[in-house]
């Protein structure tokens, strides 16, 4: 199988504040030179800060930063503003291994519970584990979850090593998300 050249795209992302959370959206244009219109590791640079992280979908063919409470504290630390209306330049190279996905505490939990899926779970690359995240956390539906996690346990179970029909280029954040699209910036 050969390996896929690394891609670097350079630009400048404005910080937007969607509810609580702050975003920075791609330019098109760097969301055009990325290899897939799904979430996509990278490495490089965020305003000055060495960065390593996936990139989200915006169920719009581009892509967009999550700027999380971590992030924004390096940003600051480096001296960084990391603020609505601001801009943060980026340089930023596809990843050839994928960062491990923060497993949230519901399917965490019942992975810990399933420890006959310690050896299937562990066997999946990290960015089949990142389908799965996103799988379970794409609703608001408390309900939904539920049913979601059992899912994966029972799939896992069966030796599935992704969740299935969910569209990858889908913006899967619920707080920022409507019928899978970036909710639209003002």
């Amino acid at each position: 199988m050969a390996t896929k050249s690394p891609v670097t795209i350079s630009g400048t992302a404005i910080v937007h504040a969607i509810g609580e959370r702050l975003i920075a959206p791609l330019p098109g244009d760097a969301s055009a030179a990325l290899p897939s219109r799904g979430q996509v590791a990278v490495t490089g640079t965020l305003g000055g800060q060495e960065v390593r992280f996936v990139l989200e979908p915006d169920g719009r063919k581009g892509h967009w930063i999550s700027l999380d409470d971590d992030l924004i504290a390096a940003l600051e630390a480096a001296g960084t503003v990391a603020a609505d209306g601001q801009e943060l330049g980026f340089d930023l190279t596809t990843a050839a291994e994928w960062p491990e996905p923060e497993v949230p505490e519901d399917l965490g939990a019942a992975l810990m519970e399933a420890s006959d899926l310690d050896e299937h779970w562990d066997s999946l690359t990290p960015m089949a584990r990142w389908e799965w995240v996103r799988w379970v956390g794409a609703t608001k539906n408390p309900a939904t979850r539920d049913k979601r996690v059992g899912v994966s346990i029972d799939k896992l179970r069966k030796g599935s090593r992704r969740p299935c029909c969910f569209d990858l280029s889908s913006c899967t954040d619920p707080e920022l998300a409507k019928s899978g699209k970036l909710l639209e910036i003002e």
